[in-house]
């Protein structure tokens, strides 16, 4: 039986399931996962290498940026299975893509 978390486990299931227990990255984290069709191509309760640590993916929405609260809300159909080092570096990537801020400008004598 694959691990599953405590709460929320239908949900869970029901994202992994549809994503085939696979990471359903498709190079939005920068890596373009060549060597597996453009999929990343790690389990859940995989290792990752021979001395590497057990992969356990996370159901998360499509947009990498979306906030805790918006996810919780969202069906299992609006989720994605995400491994956490794709998911990390999906999220970095869509942060640096955002326009800039305007910044203000400071007056000489502001503090």
């Amino acid at each position: 039986m694959k691990s599953q978390p405590i709460v929320g486990a239908r949900l869970f299931t029901a994202a992994m399931e549809a994503a085939g227990y696979r990471c359903q990255c498709g190079g939005e984290c920068g890596n373009p996962h060549a060597k597996d069709a453009g999929r990343c191509p790690r389990e859940h309760d995989h290792y990752t290498s021979k001395h590497g640590r057990r992969v356990r993916l996370m159901a998360a929405p499509v947009d990498p940026l979306a906030t805790d609260v918006a996810a919780a809300g969202l069906p299992a159909s609006e989720l994605r299975a995400w491994c956490p080092d794709c998911h990390t570096a999906a999220a970095r990537l869509a942060r640096k893509r955002l326009p800039a801020a305007p910044k203000e400008q400071c007056g000489l004598f502001d503090l």
